[in-house]
């Protein structure tokens, strides 16, 4: 079922429309001349009175909440470089005790570790010097038994070589005379 897009409209005879269009009749003219200005000025008048001044207001109030938004924007701005500046000095007072911690801590251990190096320095000196007494009485009991090993030796030799065996005192005589040169 197809329905027709178009719908038809009866002609009216141009003498139903009662002569044209009303603006442009001339006996009309005046009296749509005295209404349009009746009409502007009641319109000019309420415009005036009652539309125009509650505009005026309302932009008034806006000019003042836009200077009151930014006069508090200014305050928060001083507020805001006001603790910045309250932190900047915080952080600098922090960070010079902070340095000054640091130095007293490091003073303090280096104090620490020279006393314990001087500490660890005495201990191995006096080890150092008991070591070397304990090597000159371990050397002078060798070289004393390198003297009595030395004069054994030497009477082995002339007893083997000559066949006689010499006595103590004359091979004590001889080792010390070889060892003076």
């Amino acid at each position: 079922m197809a329905e027709t897009l178009f719908t038809t409209t009866e002609a009216t005879p141009p003498s139903e429309h009662g002569g044209g269009f009303p603006p442009f009749q001339k006996d009309t003219f005046a009296s749509q001349l005295l209404w349009l200005a009746l009409f502007f000025v009641a319109l000019y008048f309420l415009a005036s009175r009652l539309a125009l001044p509650r505009v005026g207001s309302i932009l008034e109030e806006r000019r003042s909440r836009i200077a009151g938004d930014f006069a508090a924007a200014a305050r928060m701005k001083d507020q805001a470089d006001a603790a910045i500046g309250a932190y900047e000095d915080a952080l600098a007072d922090a960070r010079a005790r902070a340095q000054t911690m640091a130095a007293e801590t490091r003073d303090r251990l280096n104090r620490q570790a020279e006393a314990e190096r001087q500490a660890l320095e005495q201990s191995l000196r006096a080890r150092l010097a008991a070591a070397d007494q304990a090597i000159a009485a371990t050397k002078a009991a060798a070289m004393a038994n390198v003297h009595a090993i030395t004069e054994d030796t030497a009477i082995a030799i002339v007893a083997r070589l000559v066949g006689m065996t010499p006595p103590r005192d004359a091979a004590a005589a001889a080792v010390a005379a070889v060892r003076k040169r």
